[in-house]
């Protein structure tokens, strides 16, 4: 965070200090005439806006990559990816600036917005209603956060949050100046057994120390607009067994298809993070999604899929790290990918931190699927390998 001006502290500490000073002056001064006083008296507008304007704070993320698929297709994009879909490209992921107003107490109220211009996740991420049109087309630009945040004095502080925000749902975030992923490239199951966003009340609410909840009512997945009149009920608890090991449980249900307000779709998601010692570090994500009356005609009454992924993280150096990633995905319907297939891949992310705040990374990554869904220059093939190049910077 940076701060536009002297925190109150150091003023009450500067002003205390011309105080003293002014006590040690010479005689002679005190014979002076009094300065004049202003000539035009402060603004009070000025004096009621300084506290809050004090209390901004701005911070801004940067991604910028290359992808290179080995496979060859001929339509120059990556299968089954989410945000690293273009093949021989070099591309502006995502820029994002983020205006906010903290809230740590009870009592206090503030913001944020985080808006984002980029080549890649925001045709992506956007949501529908808001820079995403009737056709399902979204544009260069996003807004993946604008929320509004009130601590209630209650107990240990009530948050509420409401506005849009980033779903609680799997390890892998959509990325940002306080939150980046640990390989280049997302995994099957953050961009497709998963929402990106949520527009509703988020209610969150430290038990204790260790134990933690949250409560959501939103209009679904990825809406700002509903698509139909029913919303969605979500719940979060998370769990710090002891200070290495963290589990976090997440639930959504209700309707989530254009105009239909009986079918609900309902998904369960376990997070859990493991630090095993000062330099490793794993992880293992696990959801199961199951929707009532799934949209294909011949398919069965109840759709479901399935994902797990694992992480694991080596820290060679405060400098240099090594992360990899395995993860396999279910779709035996194919509500969520589009073919009844199952897919699986390994990504290996070498990390540099040649400064602070910023990262250099490669990401290998194979991919395979029991179906011929990786397009090729002649056809299609089971498997596809990409390498990728990718630099951060943020503050």
């Amino acid at each position: 965070m940076i701060p536009l001006w002297p925190p109150g502290a150091l003023r009450v500490f500067l002003c205390g200090l011309m105080l003293a000073c002014s006590l040690f002056v010479p005689s002679r001064a005190a014979a002076q005439d009094p300065p004049a006083p202003p000539s035009t008296p402060p603004d009070a507008g000025d004096q009621a806006f300084a506290p809050w304007y004090r209390e901004l704070s701005f911070n801004a993320f940067l991604s910028i990559a290359y992808s290179y698929n080995l496979n060859a297709p001929a339509s120059r994009t990556n299968q089954f990816r989410v945000f690293d879909f273009d093949d021989r490209s070099f591309k502006l992921d995502a820029a994002e600036l983020v205006v906010q107003k903290p809230v740590t107490k009870a009592g206090e109220v503030g913001f944020r917005v985080d808006a984002m211009v980029g080549a890649s996740i925001p045709r992506i991420a956007a949501s529908a209603g808001l820079f995403r049109d009737s056709t399902g087309k979204a544009q260069d630009y996003d807004i993946h956060q604008a929320l509004v945040s009130y601590i209630v004095p209650v107990g240990r502080g009530l948050r509420v949050d409401a506005g849009k925000f980033v779903t609680h749902f799997a390890y892998e975030v959509i990325e940002g100046y306080d939150n980046y992923n640990d390989n280049y490239s997302r995994s099957f199951l953050f961009g497709y057994a998963v929402p990106f966003t949520h527009t509703g009340v988020k209610a969150s609410y430290p038990f204790s120390d260790r134990v933690s909840g949250a409560l959501l009512v939103v209009n679904g997945w990825d809406n700002v607009v509903d698509n139909n009149a029913a919303l969605s009920f979500g719940a979060q608890m998370t769990v710090v067994v002891d200070p290495r090991v963290t589990i976090v449980g997440n639930y959504m249900g209700g309707p989530e298809r254009d105009g239909d307000t009986q079918d609900s779709r309902h998904l369960y998601d376990v997070c859990a993070t493991w630090k095993l010692t000062d330099r490793v570090t794993a992880a293992l994500n696990a959801n199961h999604g199951r929707e009532a009356n799934e949209p294909f005609p011949d398919g069965p009454a109840i759709a479901t899929w399935s994902a797990v992924a694992a992480y694991g993280r080596y820290t060679v150096t405060p400098r240099f790290g090594l992360v990899v990633r395995a993860e396999r995905f279910a779709d035996p319907q194919g509500v969520r990918t589009g073919v009844a297939q199952r897919l699986t891949g390994v990504t290996l992310t070498p990390e540099l931190k040649p400064a602070p705040h910023f990262v250099v990374r490669a990401d290998i990554r194979m991919d395979r699927s029991d179906a011929s869904v990786f397009e090729t220059s002649t056809g299609f093939a089971r498997h596809q390998t990409t390498v990728a190049f990718n630099t951060l910077y943020f503050f």
